[in-house]
């Protein structure tokens, strides 16, 4: 196996799970009362669940242990909803076969709860084929801190300087430059290019990922 890496993150990049957190915050909000419509989740898509409820439930008062409570409960639908269909990303699972076969360390590096990122290991069927896992219940701080990748990097023993990490929103984007990691920004459903631009390169598919535009980027 050589020495080089991709760390993937899980939301908008292996799972296109657009839909599935718009129907989660639209099943929360009916639980208790309340309506959010696309338009509403679109102007918070890719923030964390605790700023989406500071800022569309402020009327609500809510205090530390309901931001927990409702975090969690959001996040449980979340995932009876993509159990129910798994919406893989085209062309994910594939990828990440490819690359494994090929002698490449694959890692994931997500924000989310240790709970989603299983679900999704088991679904795309990438069980022995990554290395490592890392999700938001492994790290004290989030993206855009490095932390997340620089732990994942640190369970595969790679080099930061030969990991490039695929990511779908600017915190991650972020995340990876401060990491030292070369980044390639997928600008997957609710995104922009304009937002990823500070990536090293954008993708609009995951087959545009080759092993040869991998290594094109971490020789630039």
């Amino acid at each position: 196996m050589n020495n080089h890496a991709v760390i993937f993150d899980i939301d908008g990049v292996l799972v296109d799970s657009y839909d599935a957190h718009y129907l989660s915050w639209k099943q929360l909000a009916e639980n208790y009362g309340r309506t959010c419509s696309e338009s509403e989740f679109a102007d918070q898509f890719g923030r964390t669940t605790r700023e989406v409820l500071e800022a569309q439930w402020a009327d609500a008062n809510l205090d530390e242990a309901d931001y927990r409570r409702l975090d969690d409960e959001k996040e449980e639908l979340y995932r009876q909803i993509i159990a129910a269909e798994f919406p893989e990303m085209p062309h994910a699972s594939a990828l990440i076969h490819n690359l494994h076969r090929i002698g490449w360390h694959i890692a994931l590096g997500s924000s989310g709860p240790v709970e989603n990122v299983n679900l999704a290991i088991e679904k795309l069927g990438i069980q022995d084929q990554i290395q490592a896992a890392i999700s938001g219940n492994d790290v004290s701080r989030g993206k855009p801190d490095p932390e997340v990748f620089l732990s994942a990097a640190d369970r595969m023993q790679v080099p930061a300087k030969n990991c490039v990490v695929i990511e779908d929103a600017t915190h991650g984007i972020e995340a990876a430059r401060s990491a030292g990691m070369k980044s390639i920004g997928f600008v997957s459903r609710g995104r922009t290019k304009e937002e990823l631009e500070a990536a090293d390169l954008l993708i609009d598919h995951l087959d545009q990922v080759t092993p040869e535009l991998l290594m094109s980027l971490l020789w630039s």
